[in-house]
C-alpha cells in the first residue's frame, strides 16, 4: 500500500485529467454554525477552478481546511497524493512547500522591502541556493509581475494593486505546484481588479500551475476560470463551465450573472 503520509504526487504536466486535489464529504462547523455540508469537489491538473458564493457561503473556510489551517469536522482532502488529516505537523509543513496561498490582506512583511519579502520565502523553502541564484529569481518573479522598479521600495511605498502582485510574485517564488487565491480583487478598483485577474491567468500559464479561486468577483471569474464550483449555504450548489452557468435561467446563478 502506498504511504500517502509521506509520497507527494507530482502532477504530470501533460496530464490534464490528473486530480490534485480531491474532497469529499468535507464538513466544517464552529459552534452551532454549518459552514460546510458534505462539500465534494476536484481540483484536476493545470486548471484553474473557480469556487463562486456570496459571503458567508464557506468559500475561505474551504481552503484553510485544504491546507490546514482548519481542521474539518468530517470527509477528506486528498493533496498530492496526501490525506491532509493524517499528515504530522512536519508532513503538514513539507506539503504547505508546495502550495501557494495569496490572502486577502496579501499580508506582506511591513518592516522588508519587497526584495527581502521575495528573499524569505526563498531561504527557508530553498535552502540549497546561493545568492546569486536567488537574486536571479527574485528579479525573474518581479519582471513577471511588472514591478521590476519596486524591488528596493518599503509596502508603504505601494498602491494596494501593487502591494497585491508583490504578495503574488513572493507566493509563486518558490515554484509552487498549487495555487490558492483568496478573494484576490476584493477591496481594487475595476481596472487594478481586471489587472490582477489577467495576471493570474497569465501565471497559471507560464508556470503551469494548478489553481483555485475563491471570489465573488464575476469578471475575474470570466477572466480565469476553466471551471466553475458554486457554494449556497455551504453546499456545493452547481459545477460546471463558466458558459453554463451564464446561460443558465436559475434566479440565484442569474443573480450573480447579471
Amino acid at each position: 500500500m502506498r504511504d500517502t503520509q509521506t509520497t507527494t504526487l507530482a502532477p504530470d504536466k501533460k496530464n490534464s485529467k490528473q486530480q490534485v486535489i480531491g474532497i469529499s464529504n468535507l464538513m466544517k462547523s464552529f459552534g452551532d454554525q454549518e459552514v460546510l455540508k458534505n462539500v465534494s469537489l476536484q481540483l484536476f491538473n493545470g486548471e484553474n477552478l473557480v469556487v463562486l458564493g456570496k459571503s458567508g457561503s464557506g468559500k475561505s473556510v474551504l481552503i484553510k481546511c485544504i491546507v490546514g489551517l482548519l481542521n474539518p469536522g468530517g470527509g477528506t482532502i486528498d493533496v498530492l497524493g496526501q490525506n491532509v488529516g493524517t499528515l504530522k505537523s512536519h508532513e503538514l509543513g513539507e506539503l504547505r512547500t508546495k502550495i501557494g496561498f495569496l490572502f486577502q490582506s496579501g499580508a506582506l512583511y511591513d518592516s522588508m522591502t519587497v526584495k527581502q519579502n521575495l528573499e524569505f520565502p526563498l531561504r527557508r523553502v530553498k535552502r540549497d541556493l546561493t545568492q546569486k541564484e536567488i537574486d536571479e529569481k527574485v528579479k525573474e518573479v518581479l519582471e513577471n509581475v511588472g514591478l521590476a522598479d519596486a524591488i528596493d521600495k518599503m509596502p508603504s511605498q505601494l498602491s494596494g494593486g501593487m502591494r497585491k502582485r508583490i504578495s503574488l510574485a513572493r507566493t509563486i517564488v518558490v515554484d509552487p505546484l498549487i495555487m490558492l487565491y483568496d478573494e484576490p480583487t476584493t477591496g481594487l478598483d475595476p481596472v487594478t481588479s481586471d489587472e490582477i485577474s489577467l495576471l493570474i491567468d497569465r501565471i497559471q500559464k507560464k508556470y503551469k500551475t494548478s489553481s483555485i479561486i475563491i471570489t465573488h468577483d464575476i469578471e475575474c471569474a470570466r477572466m480565469t476560470a476553466n471551471r466553475v464550483i458554486m457554494l449556497q449555504n455551504g453546499e456545493v450548489y452547481k459545477e460546471g463551465k463558466l458558459a453554463e452557468f451564464e446561460k443558465s435561467d436559475d434566479v440565484l446563478i442569474k443573480s450573480f450573472f447579471k
